[in-house]
């Protein structure tokens, strides 16, 4: 059964470079899906459609999305060319939300497979200051909704070492979970 693998983390935690690393050398049969966003497309960071809020709208009430959400001032979906990736046999990944997992659930059943990104506080204040894109205080905005509970049933990827390593585990799970 092919596999819809929703990655969920802080922002952070490094799924963009995850995504890059897969998008760089994917395992056999895995699709990584990009989101539409209507947020600019030169906004920096994720690999992403980029829509105005009419356009995000207009494929909504078209029925475009597989599943789609609102966070951070964005509307955000994941197309559902998905759904005919999984048929095809193609496992996907797509970048996810672990506030809106129940919702994937609700779409997708057991084809879901959750794997929450983790790194530690330090990590992850470490990256948020490095990447220079907030203040202190949306930092420590940020590390608390990071140090939430993850969603249960969601397989923990640790992302605090070097990325190859990360990459390595992901390919570890996807095998155990064909």
């Amino acid at each position: 059964m092919a596999r819809l693998i929703w990655l969920t983390g802080p922002s952070g935690s490094g799924k963009d470079s995850l995504l890059d690393a897969l998008r760089a050398a994917p395992p056999p049969r895995l699709l990584i899906a990009h989101r539409y966003i209507t947020r600019a497309a030169d906004a920096g960071g994720e690999n992403h459609v980029a829509l105005t809020e009419t356009e995000f709208e207009r494929r909504a009430a078209l029925g475009l999305f597989a599943v789609s959400w609102e966070a951070h001032g964005f509307r955000y979906g994941i197309g559902c060319e998905t759904e005919q990736w999984l048929l095809r046999g193609q496992n996907v990944v797509v970048n996810g939300s672990r506030l809106h997992l129940a919702q994937a659930q609700a779409r997708f059943g057991s084809q879901l497979l959750p794997v929450c990104l983790q790194v530690t506080p330090a990590v992850l204040a470490a990256r948020l200051r490095q990447r220079g894109r907030e203040d202190e205080a949306a930092i420590a905005r940020r590390l608390a909704r990071a140090a939430q509970p993850q969603p249960d049933g969601c397989l923990i990827l640790n992302n605090d070492g070097a990325l190859a390593e990360t990459v390595c585990q992901l390919r570890q799970i996807l095998e155990a979970h064909q």
